[in-house]
């Protein structure tokens, strides 16, 4: 169901949609306390223990069968009735139970499966979508392929209207919607795997048609700077303008930028963009209206208008502004029960695996973070933010009562869950806000939460949630500061993975944990996705 409750959408050239603040790609002592429980934290073996749900009669008993002497891993009793006060998150520590002496040494994966989580299918698309184009350039330039010099704006524009698209939450959510609509639980499960894999990184396509435009636009100046006898001064002049403000934009969206200075990536990308957008409608009407032949100015409308770079501006210009005529300024109510996160909530309920963008402002920075609800037919939905920047300790310090939000909200890659008979879905600490509603709508879907003092860090809101809709038949539980250190995250996946009977994992957690897991699961033969960090 596609759940768009507002008055149109949109999105703008790249704004971060990732489900995490930038700075989650910095070292672990820079990570959200609230998941210090996993990074800092020692690791304990552990084997869990939980009944067979799914039909499948090969399994082996001896996969669920705690050992006597490891502690069965603790989950949640059954979900209390509405009208109980919240019982707090269980974590009975076993008896005799210490943090181990040594940290447990993690084994490095062979070369092969670093490169092949590294060369993923955004890399794919980038390289692709580069390599067609810088063909297409050398071919130009070496005066075999004749059209792109008499319509290079053609390919600048094409190029940057594809990767203003890619970005667009109303194009993402139809694009969504048809995948989930027509292909699932049906369809083999490899093509299931790989249509999550394309949605997922279509920032490789964003990426690349926007590095290739600007490499076009290069050209296209160059050219006119070669040919300059024959062109006019404005244009070589507004070509060159076009060049170093789309270039600025691009260079702000280089990981280091985004990763370690993120507010400086959202105001020159955004507005950079914008007045990139300026100045390339004045570049290709200058170009137009200007006869070679003659020499001189020929402003005729129609004949501008016949031209293909004027359509493809004119749809930049639709999909860039569609968005900012959802923003609204909402009330929120936030609940504050540590100094370490808090929680918000807005009216109207979701469907899962979406991602909401709010600020302080209309048009300033937008955080994004992961939507929290039981169903559509809720009548509020919630945000976990975790303090780790200005914006999210000020929401702790300084909580406001209303704030600017996009009505349309962005899919991610949980969206795609409907794809799958049965799945897993992990997070670490305020990765929560990310997976909790694919596991609230679906029963088909388990939960593995690893944290810090859950119950005291998140309070009774998100506990209460957790009752009401998670029996322990499909949650699993770790306190690492009451358990005395992590589990041993991959042997609790691979357990409930064959238990459970589940076709794919969905990760979500900091940059070590995500690294970690993804390798395991690589090296395990597990499909597994993980969060997604923009290169």
């Amino acid at each position: 169901m596609l759940d768009i409750s507002l008055t149109l959408p949109f999105a703008i050239v790249i704004i971060d949609d990732s489900p995490f603040s930038s700075s989650a790609m910095s070292a672990p002592s820079s990570i959200d306390d609230a998941e210090k429980g996993v990074v800092d934290q020692e690791s304990v073996p552990i084997h869990v223990a939980f009944p067979l749900t799914h039909s499948d009669s090969s399994m082996s008993a001896s996969t669920t069968t705690p050992a006597p002497s490891t502690p069965a891993l603790e989950v949640l009793p059954k979900a209390p009735s509405e009208k109980q006060e919240p019982q707090p998150l269980p974590s009975t520590i076993p008896p005799g139970l210490k943090a181990p002496a040594k940290k447990l040494v993690r084994r490095q994966v062979s070369r092969w499966i670093q490169f092949q989580l590294w060369f993923n299918t955004y890399r794919k698309f980038f390289t692709l979508v580069m390599a067609l184009n810088l063909s297409g350039i050398c071919l130009t330039i070496a005066g075999v392929w004749k059209y792109p010099r008499r319509y290079t704006g053609a390919f600048v524009l094409g190029n940057l209207l594809v990767a203003i698209l890619m970005r667009n939450e109303l194009f993402g959510r139809m694009l969504y919607l048809i995948v989930n609509t027509l292909f699932a639980k049906w369809t083999p499960l490899k093509f299931r795997l790989g249509c999550t894999s394309v949605l997922q990184h279509l920032g490789g396509i964003h990426s690349g048609c926007a590095t290739s435009g600007f490499l076009w636009l290069i050209f296209r100046v160059a050219s006119i700077l070669i040919d300059h006898k024959n062109n006019h001064d404005a244009i070589l002049v507004m070509g060159v303008l076009t060049n170093i403000v789309v270039g600025i934009s691009i260079a702000s969206a280089f990981p280091w930028v985004r990763n370690t200075h993120h507010n400086v990536f959202e105001r020159h990308h955004r507005f950079m963009g914008w007045l990139g957008l300026v100045s390339t409608w004045v570049f290709v009407v200058l170009g137009d209206s200007y006869d070679l032949e003659s020499h001189s100015w020929n402003p005729d409308g129609i004949r501008i208008v016949k031209q293909q770079d004027f359509w493809f501006a004119f749809g930049m210009t639709v999909f860039v502004l569609i968005p900012w005529f959802t923003i609204r300024e909402v009330k929120v109510d936030i609940e504050i029960p540590s100094p370490k996160v808090a929680i918000l909530r807005f009216e109207r309920g979701m469907q899962q695996g979406l991602l909401a963008r709010i600020s302080r402002s209309s048009i300033m920075e937008y955080h994004a973070f992961g939507i929290i609800s039981e169903s559509v037919n809720s009548k509020e939905h919630y945000l976990i933010c975790g303090v780790q920047g200005d914006f999210t300790r000020s929401l702790v310090q300084n909580p406001p009562t209303h704030l600017w939000t996009r009505q349309l909200k962005f899919a991610g890659v949980s969206n795609t869950s409907t794809l799958y008979r049965r799945g897993i879905r992990v997070c670490t600490g305020t990765g929560l806000g990310a997976a909790l509603s694919t596991c609230l709508q679906s029963p088909d879907w388990y939960l593995i939460w690893i944290g810090s003092d859950q119950d005291k860090t998140f309070g009774p809101t998100i506990s209460a949630l957790i009752h009401r809709n998670l029996g322990p038949e499909r949650l699993t539980l770790w306190d690492s500061k009451k358990r005395g250190g992590r589990p041993d995250t991959m042997k609790l996946i691979k357990e409930v993975y064959y238990s459970w009977g589940a076709e794919v994992v969905f990760i979500t957690s900091n940059y070590q944990g995500n690294k970690e897991m993804m390798e395991g699961c690589k090296e395990a033969g597990i499909p597994a996705f993980g969060t997604l960090w923009d290169f």
